[in-house]
């Protein structure tokens, strides 16, 4: 998921022309607010007419308790609406409630019967919210849910949130493991934060492959060249493909012999292990991976 700072047209092109699955257009961070209401009318002309192709499209609106937040769903919940909204410090789950509510006025009446827009929440940029987390991902309309570091400090007055070898530091580490945890126990997608430091691409990579190690499914990123190094880490090799069938075709074998757990290259695997080799094609089906 790759954030497009709203609404920069020169960002906008190349983020189209890159491989990343999510564009989040940015109504919040990257807009001043002077020019909120200009950023507006120019996202919504590009719902209208640029074509994304077969990326999915979010919007980052501003923070419900802000001036700004309900406009920018108005305004851009346009008769090509996005495929999210992006929610900024989602706190309350009648703040999601009534979004839900107001999103559904919109699609009964420009007739929106194929797509429905769902919710992707940043669940975690302030002490309530971390607070919340399950309540907040069981709201149906959410899709997705990711966690912010940079914010919450802000908000607990942290002055950092990560150590001197670049790891999260434990308070914010635990923010991560429970979105993770409520994504998962409530059916939706855990997204894994940004990595603000552009310069560092070997520390992007270890990072991309531990989320994606501990069931985070995929990553949210700043910069265009982030994306392949991201993309790289979030779909499996070849390698651990081609050992998935081999543990299936291994499964069946066995439980013809009465037998649900085994010796296997090594390893003993049962039930769980199966679920996860499972779980690995259909996700590389998904991508259109092979």
């Amino acid at each position: 998921m790759h954030f497009v700072p709203g609404p920069s047209e020169k960002m906008l092109t190349k983020s189209l022309e890159s491989e990343a699955d999510t564009l989040v257009i940015d109504l919040e961070d990257a807009v001043a607010p002077d020019d909120k209401a200009a950023a507006r009318v120019v996202i919504s002309d590009w719902l209208a007419s640029v074509d994304f192709g077969r990326k999915e499209v979010a919007i980052r609106i501003n923070a419900l308790d802000t001036p700004w937040g309900l406009d920018d769903l108005d305004a851009t919940m346009t008769t090509l609406p996005p495929h999210l909204y992006m929610i900024p410090k989602a706190e309350r789950l009648t703040d999601l409630q009534l979004l839900d509510t107001l999103i559904a006025n919109h699609e009964m009446r420009q007739l929106i019967k194929s797509a429905r827009v769902g919710l992707l929440l940043i669940g975690s940029e302030t002490p309530l919210s971390v607070g919340n987390l399950q309540i907040l991902a069981s709201e149906p309309r959410v899709q997705a849910l990711t966690w912010g570091a940079e914010d919450l400090a802000t908000a607990i007055g942290a002055t950092e949130n990560r150590n001197s070898s670049g790891q999260y530091l434990g308070l914010f580490a635990s923010c991560g493991y429970r979105t993770l945890l409520a994504a998962r126990s409530n059916g939706i997608q855990p997204i894994d934060s940004v990595f603000v430091q552009l310069d560092d691409e070997s520390a992007l990579r270890e990072e991309s492959e531990n989320s994606r190690k501990i069931g985070f499914t995929g990553k949210l990123t700043i910069h265009p060249s982030q994306i392949p190094v991201v993309n790289d880490a979030f779909t499996p090799n070849r390698d651990e493909i081609k050992k998935a069938h081999r543990l299936i075709e291994a499964f069946d074998e066995a439980r013809q012999e009465g037998r649900n757990a085994f010796r296997f290259e090594g390893q003993m695997v049962d039930a769980p292990h199966l679920s996860q080799a499972r779980d690995l094609l259909n996700r590389v089906e998904q991508i259109g991976e092979t």
